[in-house]
């Protein structure tokens, strides 16, 4: 590896080697319609006092079942770790499992300003604190910045790796490089030239995966092995590993797979899967399948016993940018503005039972990435990035918004850490390092 030693950065996120407005209560409802308020649902109701309650109301009796909407089914579909692909966050989620998708909880009401300041970004807003506009990279009181790392990349940040038992970041970027972080003083350690732009990149184990136009590098961090993996044709959108396996979404519509040879210190292709008619750009491993979002607006399900396909998903209506295990159920986000949820029917296939769209819509272009993680109190959290800019952080599986992210451009990148940390790298080339905050309590009324 070309490794170059590079500046420093006066950012420190020590938390590592160690491993907005607030909520709102329900207001007095004497004076109130007895109906619940469709924007408190929604996380989204800013109207004090508000002539509707803010509560939910009781059912009319005990065996009633929920009204806003059915159940999602709970078979067919298990995973034990929670969410799949994210070592940090592999804790089974704790919620109640009565709850029914899109339900907004009882207690949580995030008080937002959407609209980040221009002149704020610029460092030139003379209104200060009197300023209508947001004056902070996030809204909502759950997470916060923790650092910045500079001196960083000059592109879009498209991949970042956190290994198990490291005390190194590594994140990856368009302008060809991976850069090498010091968790302890958020320093830029190193630069490895690849001479292509990243693609994605991954780790398991000791390994680290980087995808560039026709080749995948691996790195082993402990062995200091340094493989090409060729074979890809075009660039490598999406990384996975399953079943001893490693999976690779390609340009060219294939997701190729490789074994790797103990004896021989090498990866060995393995197989080829096709069926895909425009290029993977996502790949998920979940329930002993391969779960693959393309560009042709599918997902397909492949058998990881025998990498056949058995199920193509056809519900989006436009790029699938993003597919997620979380319990018993897939998570898809697309360009066309939706997030689908998928479980498993009696028959063993999956179809919708729920999809999310954002209220307004007008901004957002589409949704690029997710990232599932667990907060502080462990309940599973869900951050979906959007071409607006912005990243939107929904509880599940209630997707009632905490708050959101903001950037100069567009996050490509999110990756989930240890101790409620996680990480961001957008279009700039900037990286940054958040952190989720204790609960606040409900204020007594």
């Amino acid at each position: 590896m070309d490794l170059d030693a590079h500046g420093g950065n006066k950012g420190v996120f020590h938390r590592l080697s160690g491993g907005g407005g607030g909520p709102r209560g329900n207001h007095n409802d004497s004076n109130k319609n007895q109906k619940v308020c469709f924007h408190w649902r929604a996380g989204k109701c800013n109207r004090f006092p508000c002539p509707f309650l803010h509560r939910e109301l009781p059912p009319p009796n005990s065996s009633a079942s929920a009204s806003n909407g059915s159940h999602p089914a709970k078979r067919g579909f298990s995973n034990d770790s929670g969410f799949s692909g994210h070592p940090a966050a592999r804790r089974t989620p704790n919620f109640n499992s009565s709850s029914t998708w899109g339900r907004t909880g009882n207690n949580r009401v995030v008080k937002k300003t959407d609209k980040l300041c221009n002149y704020w970004i610029q460092g030139n807003c003379t209104f200060g604190e009197g300023c209508r506009y947001l004056h902070s990279w996030s809204s909502g009181d759950s997470f916060s910045l923790l650092t910045q790392l500079e001196g960083g990349h000059q592109k879009v940040v498209s991949g970042i790796a956190l290994p198990s038992g490291s005390d190194k970041l590594y994140t990856g970027s368009q302008d060809e490089t991976v850069r090498i972080w010091d968790c302890q003083s958020g320093q830029c350690m190193g630069v490895i030239n690849l001479g292509g732009e990243v693609g994605c990149m991954i780790t398991e184990g000791p390994w680290i995966f980087v995808g560039i136009p026709n080749l995948v590098k691996a790195w082993n961090l402990q062995t200091n092995a340094d493989l090409s993996l060729s074979g890809p044709v075009g660039q490598v959108y999406a990384m996975v590993v399953g079943s001893d396996l490693l999976f690779a979404g390609t340009q060219d519509s294939e997701i190729l797979a490789w074994r790797y040879n103990a004896a021989t210190s090498i990866f060995e292709p393995a197989a080829s899967l096709k069926g895909h008619s425009l290029a993977v750009v996502s790949l998920v491993v979940g329930a002993n399948r391969l779960f693959s979002g393309s560009m042709d607006n599918s997902i397909k399900v492949w058998n990881l016993e025998n990498l056949q396909c058995v199920q193509t998903l056809t519900g989006h209506t436009s790029v699938v940018m993003s597919v997620l295990c979380w319990d018993q159920f897939l998570l898809s986000s697309s360009l066309d503005k939706t997030i689908k949820v998928w479980a498993a029917t009696e028959r063993g296939d999956l179809e919708v039972t729920y999809t999310h769209q954002e209220e307004h819509t007008c901004m957002i272009q589409g949704l690029l990435k997710l990232c599932g993680m667990h907060d502080l109190e462990g309940k599973p959290l869900l951050l979906c990035s959007c071409n607006d800019n912005s990243v939107r952080i929904y509880d599940l599986p209630s997707f009632s918004e905490r708050g959101k992210i903001f950037s100069k451009q567009e996050i490509r990148a999110i990756q989930a850490g240890p101790g409620g940390l996680f990480f961001t790298g957008d279009g700039t080339g900037q990286v940054r390092v958040w952190n989720c905050k204790a609960e606040q309590p409900t204020p007594a009324t």
